[in-house]
């Protein structure tokens, strides 16, 4: 039986050693340099908002009977709501192209949230599960940024594009 305890002692102690090694998610603070809808730059490092696609800098999308990039305004107020305030990412993931995957706030509203409410990006429900449907239910509902008229979701864009 002593000899039971001892395993399990052993297994215990390298179970708790193990936990500890894991890292715990990497931060990056700093001012944020908005790339696109979706991406972010913090002191050279490339950040990819978790959870959410926005708009391609040259897709379009229609409001009314008027053509407009999307894209380049869902950056264009992503940079205004930031306002060369600190930004706070804690990375989830590294996507194929090797950027960080994080989920970024300023104070304490997350950025990604923010830009699916305002209609400025879409949830990416692959990545995101349920994460953002009340936001993206409310943008639609009040016809917010690109739920004013019809668009192409930028997956599908992109995809369309590289045929």
């Amino acid at each position: 039986m002593t000899e039971k305890l001892k395993w399990y002692g052993a297994l215990a102690a390298a179970t708790a050693l193990t936990a500890c090694a894991v890292p715990a998610a990497a931060q990056i603070t700093g001012r944020a340099s908005v790339i696109d809808g979706d991406t972010l730059e913090i002191q050279g490092q490339r950040i990819r908002l978790w959870g959410i696609d926005a708009p391609e800098s040259r897709q379009t999308c229609t409001r009314s009977v008027e053509t407009y990039r999307c894209g380049q305004v869902a950056a264009n107020r992503l940079d205004q709501h930031i306002a060369s305030r600190p930004v706070v990412c804690v990375q989830v993931d590294i996507d194929r192209y090797r950027r960080v995957v994080a989920r970024c706030s300023v104070g304490r509203a997350d950025l990604g949230s923010w830009l699916v409410r305002e209609g400025l990006a879409v949830r990416y429900p692959e990545y995101a599960g349920l994460s953002y449907v009340v936001e993206e239910t409310a943008a639609r509902r009040a016809r917010r940024g690109v739920w004013s008229g019809p668009f192409d979701l930028p997956w599908e864009w992109r995809r369309d594009r590289r045929r």
